[in-house]
């Protein structure tokens, strides 16, 4: 199910909408790579520096597909690995945003894109990286630890549904 909201990320207006399983032909156009990783009925958050819990992922490196950014993502923020299985995006629209830095790196409609990680292995968490720490939490408590918008309960109920 499709779901539109607006958000204001650090006094600017930006529209987002959850679109699954939804395919991009332009990688170009994507921004982030994310994944609801689940192991034994619970979701891993990491917690990054300066940003608090949330599901793990970040960008794209030249070269790298969608897949491949986020595996390495994940490993970097939660040393886990898995198989995936592609959930949808949100596409991230600052057609409305007066202050959209059109020179900067973003697009002014760009993609988040979304997996579930079924977790096979996890290894010792080292934090070489930008991760402080890895939690798993029951599905009904991830409002309470992580601070994100509507959209994130909406992909994770997807998540959930999408059980291999």
């Amino acid at each position: 199910m499709m779901k539109s909201i607006s958000v204001d990320w650090d006094g600017q207006k930006v529209n987002l909408t959850w679109i699954p399983k939804y395919l991009l032909r332009n990688q170009d156009i994507i921004t982030s790579v994310h994944a609801i990783c689940i192991q034994n009925d619970k979701v891993l958050l990491s917690k990054i520096k300066n940003r608090g819990f949330n599901y793990p992922g970040g960008h794209i490196e030249k070269g790298e597909s969608p897949e491949e950014a986020l595996h390495r993502e994940v490993y970097e923020e939660a040393y886990v690995k898995g198989d995936i299985t592609y959930l949808g995006s949100i596409e991230v629209n600052h057609k409305e945003n007066p202050y959209f830095d059109t020179y900067g790196k973003y697009p002014i409609v760009g993609y988040q894109v979304f997996y579930r990680m079924d977790i096979k292995t996890c290894d010792s968490f080292l934090r070489e990286n930008e991760a402080e720490t890895r939690i798993w939490v029951e599905p009904s408590e991830i409002p309470f630890v992580i601070d994100d918008h509507e959209i994130a309960s909406v992909i994770l109920e997807n998540a959930l549904s999408d059980v291999k």
